[in-house]
């Protein structure tokens, strides 16, 4: 299989974000409704993954805390977080489970280069053989740190509460049905209707609140 499109610029999000708002109304909807559709792109490897795992389960204020004391540290290598004492990773402010992520991360030898050549499925499959890496946070990956742009994370909850708003459904869709839905409705562009849906979110939370 091959890897398909990459999102390289803003160019490559107008294009998707056109091609969506031409086939579904629902899209056109949000596109209208948005400033403008963010590119949102990060770079790929180690750091990055590691980064997501600090900041699961916490505050953004407190996993910025914590992500500046690790590089303050110089703990966002494989080598320093294999090599670093659990003391050591306690005062940066890791709980004793991110420490074992952590080290797992570090220690899986994942060869980030590869990934980019590798397809979207075989990507995630690969990330979340690492424990503490979740199907959301490999997609994650997929769509910002490789530009994929067909890849999306529907057990996001604001994409499932924008999805709700937009399209008017009684209740905000499930991981699965909010996954069939992207097939069937945004594929080869998913990528940017969840850029699309994000963007949706925060005008529809100003605008009636999110419940």
């Amino acid at each position: 299989m091959s890897v398909g499109r990459i999102i390289e610029g803003p160019d490559c999000v107008a294009e998707g974000a056109a091609w969506l708002a031409a086939r579904d109304a629902g899209m056109a909807r949000a596109v209208a409704a948005v400033d403008e559709v963010p590119l949102r792109l990060r770079e790929d490897g180690f750091a990055q993954l590691l980064s997501a795992i600090v900041s699961q389960q916490v505050s953004v204020a407190s996993a910025n805390a914590i992500w500046g004391r690790m590089q303050a540290a110089g703990l966002v290598t494989p080598g320093a977080l294999a090599d670093a004492s659990d003391e050591a990773l306690r005062e940066v402010g890791l709980s004793r489970q991110k420490m074992r992520y952590s080290r797992a991360l570090a220690e899986a030898g994942i060869d980030y280069d590869g990934l980019r050549r590798l397809p979207d499925a075989e990507v995630v499959k690969m990330l979340t053989a690492v424990p503490g890496v979740g199907v959301w946070t490999a997609e994650i990956y997929a769509m910002f740190s490789l530009g994929r742009a067909d890849v999306f994370a529907p057990g996001d909850l604001a994409l499932q509460e924008a999805a709700r708003v937009l399209y008017e459904l009684e209740e905000r869709p499930k991981e699965r049905a909010l996954r069939e839905m992207a097939e069937a409705r945004w594929r080869p562009w998913r990528a940017v209707a969840a850029r699309v849906l994000w963007a949706y979110y925060r005008v529809a939370k100003d605008r009636e609140g999110i419940r």
